[in-house]
C-alpha cells in the first residue's frame, strides 16, 4: 500500500475519516477530498500525528457543484502521477429539497451525479494504476429507492427527504454495476457497499418522529464510525477482492442487492441520463 495513492471523499468526518486513518496506517498516500476545509485540516493533522504518515493531503471539493468537481479533478491530474483507489464516501441526507447551483436536488447531486462526474474526469489517471479500484459507499436503504423520471428523461426529485436519499443510494448501485462492466478491459474493479447503520452526523437532518427512534437506538445497535469503515478498508486493501468487480458488500462479504439494480438495460439507460445531467463535454474523458 505504500506505493498507492488513495482519494477519499468526505474524509473529514464519520466513516470517511476512520477509513483515511486506517489506510494512512498502511503507508499509502491519502488525498482527503473535503468540502469543509476547517474540519478537514483538523482531521488531517490528527491522522498524521497518530500514524506518522506525512503523506496525507487535504484538497477542497464540493460534490454538489460541478464547477468545484472540475477544479478538483484538474488539480489531481496536474499534481498526481496516478490514482490507485477512488473511494466515493461523501454523502448527505436532507429532510427537505435544496437546489444546487447546477439546478439539481442537493441529495442526488452530492450522492450520485457528483461522484459520476468525478469518476469520468479522473478515469484516465486511474487507468495509470496497474490495479485500480473504485469503491462506492451505498446503503441497505437502496432497497427502498427508485428513480423517477419525467417524459423528457430528466430526473424528477420527489421532494421527500427519505425517498431522495433512498433513490440516491439506488443510483449508487446502478452506477457501480454499469461502471464495473465498462472498466473491465482496464483492470479497474468497481464495488459498492453498505457500511452498516453508523453513529454519524448524517442522522441530524432526519425529522421527527424517525429521529427520536434513531436517537434511542443508535447507541445500542448502531456501529461506531471505526466499525463502519471496515468494509471500505477491506475493499481498498484486501488481495481477496483484487479480481472481484460489480458486487455489493456487507460486513466484508458479497451480499444480495436489490434486483432493480441488476437490470443491465436500465443501468445503461440511466448512465446516459446521468451523462446528460452532469453536462459531460466531448473533450472530457469518456467511459
Amino acid at each position: 500500500m505504500e506505493q498507492k495513492t488513495i482519494i477519499i471523499t468526505g474524509a473529514n468526518a464519520g466513516i470517511g475519516k476512520e477509513a483515511a486513518l486506517s489506510l494512512a496506517k498502511t503507508g499509502a498516500r491519502i488525498i482527503m477530498a473535503c468540502r469543509n476545509q476547517e474540519t478537514g485540516k483538523i482531521c488531517k493533522d490528527e491522522i498524521i500525528n497518530i500514524t506518522g504518515n506525512t503523506n496525507v493531503i487535504l484538497k477542497q471539493i464540493d460534490l454538489s457543484s460541478f464547477g468545484s468537481i472540475r477544479n478538483f479533478a484538474e488539480d489531481i491530474k496536474q499534481n498526481e502521477e496516478k490514482v490507485d483507489i477512488l473511494i466515493h464516501n461523501a454523502g448527505v441526507w436532507l429532510s427537505h429539497h435544496l437546489q444546487t447551483e447546477d439546478g439539481l436536488d442537493m441529495t442526488m447531486e452530492t450522492n450520485h451525479f457528483g461522484p459520476f462526474l468525478l469518476t469520468h474526469l479522473l478515469i484516465d489517471i486511474l487507468k495509470r494504476s496497474p490495479s485500480g479500484r473504485i469503491i462506492v459507499v451505498s446503503s441497505i436503504s437502496h432497497f427502498f429507492g427508485r428513480l423517477l423520471f419525467d417524459e423528457l428523461e430528466n430526473y424528477v426529485p420527489p421532494y421527500i427527504g427519505q425517498l431522495n436519499y433512498f433513490n440516491s443510494k439506488f443510483a449508487n448501485l446502478c452506477f457501480a454495476k454499469e461502471l464495473s462492466v465498462r472498466l473491465k478491459p482496464f483492470n479497474i474493479t468497481v464495488n459498492a457497499l453498505h457500511p452498516g447503520l453508523i453513529q454519524t452526523d448524517i442522522w441530524n437532518s432526519i425529522p421527527a418522529p424517525f429521529s427520536w427512534v434513531v436517537a434511542l437506538t443508535s447507541k445500542l445497535f448502531f456501529k461506531t464510525p471505526k466499525e463502519g469503515c471496515e468494509t471500505i478498508v477491506y475493499l481498498a486493501e484486501s488481495k481477496d477482492v483484487e479480481k472481484i468487480s460489480g458486487k455489493y458488500f456487507v460486513n466484508c462479504k458479497v451480499a444480495y442487492s436489490c434486483s432493480g439494480t441488476k437490470n443491465t438495460e436500465y443501468n445503461k439507460w440511466f448512465w446516459e441520463i446521468s451523462k446528460r445531467t452532469v453536462q459531460l463535454k466531448e473533450t472530457d474523458p469518456q467511459i
